[in-house]
């Protein structure tokens, strides 16, 4: 921070020695001649403080023990939840007729309607925060692939764009299971902190 604020103070050194506007060139140049030409081991002095910037930026966004500790804290309830983002196993209870299928996002389909309250494994969050293990649901209309004419309410599915899986929704009661491969692999490298997904805490 000190060498940055250095650098300001060097930039502006001419401007403030130049005087009034409209003084002559020449006490300009006769200012800035006296600043030091080099830096710190023979450096160039413009380098040198650029670089002073650009180190103290890095330092800014360097990790502090407060991230370094959040991180050790939530490293458990991150590996649960990559875990229990895996599977969806849900019941439903609720009036309709509906079946869906789905081997990824671009591989789907659905027709019927339904309104439920559903009650399990949600499936993949696609977010930092859980979601709830019980809740509203309803879906109606017809889905092949990206050609969507559904209509959903409550808590939508909320399928992962890998996700594979099959449901379906008879009179009054229904089942939605699947697994996500991509939320596997999420698991399987967050054991050393990467996060693919970008849903840890």
């Amino acid at each position: 921070m000190n060498r940055v604020l250095l650098a300001l103070l060097l930039g502006a050194l001419p401007i403030a020695c130049a005087g009034p506007s409209g003084a002559p060139a020449a006490r300009t140049a006769a200012a800035t001649s006296r600043l030091p030409s080099v830096g710190p081991l023979g450096t160039p002095a413009a380098a040198w403080l650029a670089a002073s910037v650009v180190e103290d930026d890095d330092e800014a966004d360097a990790p502090g023990p407060v991230g370094i500790g959040w991180g050790i804290l939530m490293y458990i309830p991150n590996r649960v939840l990559d875990v229990l983002d895996i599977v969806r196993a849900r019941v439903r209870f609720g009036p309709g007729i509906a079946f869906g299928a789905r081997a990824t996002e671009y591989a789907d389909v659905f027709v019927g309607t339904y309104a439920s309250v559903y009650v399990g494994l949600p499936g993949p969050r696609g977010r930092t925060l859980p979601r709830l293990p019980v809740g509203l649901e309803s879906k109606t209309g017809a889905e092949v692939s990206v050609a969507d004419v559904t209509l959903e309410g409550g808590l939508s599915p909320d399928y992962g764009m890998t996700e594979c899986g099959v449901g379906f929704q008879a009179f009054l009661i229904g089942v939605d299971v699947g697994v996500d491969p991509f939320e596997i692999l999420d698991l399987v490298v967050g054991l050393v902190t990467f996060d693919p997904m970008d849903d840890d805490f």
